[in-house]
């Protein structure tokens, strides 16, 4: 059985642990296409996904897949080499670059379209390998900011699942790092000395995407209020529908989605149990 490399290591591999255990993630038999775009979060996933399979009863197998865009900047084969180096599967799926300013044009969020197209290539590819399920990167700053940007900008109170099915139903997505914090995917890619490759998206980062401000309102209320993020992790776990604007045909009728909690739990419970909602 390995050992685990620090702390750090064996806390963000807790976690995800946790996550898996928590909404079955993984299971016997399975065969888990990680999506890897060379930033930190999906190479931690799957090193820490491959740390599991190895310490774990339960049989699954791991294969690596990079999605090039063809953005100037971003070259996928020193990746390859990096993965067939440590003894990972690893497969590229190549397309043309989107023209952006038409996209901007046409009004079309784009961030949202990228991801939708992301995860096309990467459906593709899972039936390629015969993979039964796809895990991405999301980690739990990215639940946090989309459970704000949907209230803010979508009206909604909704986040990212860590397990679902996607629309036709083929496909189950899985993320696996919905407990862990970036800050610790950044501590733990620098410790690892992962090559970090950007994605050259022209757009990354821009402070005009909606969610950098989200990120950015976040960072404020965290440095002046120490412990707000996971205050909003937790209240995920801790829904009062019938204290929110939700009228009664509709819960007849069965359209709120997810585990809906009822009366009061208390914020150490929630912690213990964090039952973000699982979308069908």
């Amino acid at each position: 059985m390995p050992r685990y490399a620090s702390d750090l290591e064996r806390r963000i591999t807790r976690r995800v642990g946790q996550a898996i255990a928590d909404f079955g993630l993984v299971e016997e038999g399975d065969r888990i296409l990680v999506g890897v775009s060379g930033g930190k979060d999906s190479m931690a996933l799957l090193r820490v996904l491959d740390l599991l399979r190895r310490r774990s009863p339960v049989r699954y197998t791991l294969v690596a897949g990079t999605l090039d865009q063809g953005y100037a900047g971003f070259d996928a084969e020193p990746l390859r080499a990096w993965y067939l180096a440590n003894g990972y599967e690893h497969r590229i799926v190549r397309q043309e670059a989107y023209d952006l300013e038409g996209k901007m044009a046409s009004g079309i969020t784009l961030c949202a379209f990228c991801s939708r197209q992301r995860r096309g290539f990467l459906y593709a590819l899972a039936g390629e390998v015969g993979a039964t399920k796809v895990a991405l990167g999301h980690h739990a700053d990215d639940l946090v900011e989309t459970l704000l940007l949907n209230q803010l900008f979508g009206g909604k109170i909704r986040t990212m699942a860590p397990k679902r099915r996607s629309d036709d139903g083929r496909h189950v997505v899985i993320r696996p790092l919905a407990y862990v914090w970036e800050q610790d995917l950044a501590d733990y890619a620098a410790e690892q000395g992962f090559p970090i490759t950007a994605c050259g998206c022209p757009m990354c980062g821009s402070p005009e995407l909606q969610r950098k401000q989200v990120k950015w309102l976040l960072g404020d209320l965290e440095d002046r209020n120490p412990g707000v993020k996971e205050t909003l992790l937790r209240a995920m776990a801790n829904v009062h529908v019938d204290e929110l604007l939700v009228p009664p045909a509709k819960l007849a009728a069965g359209r709120v989605q997810g585990r809906i909690t009822r009366g009061t739990a208390g914020p150490r419970r929630a912690a213990r149990r964090i039952a973000l909602p699982i979308v069908p």
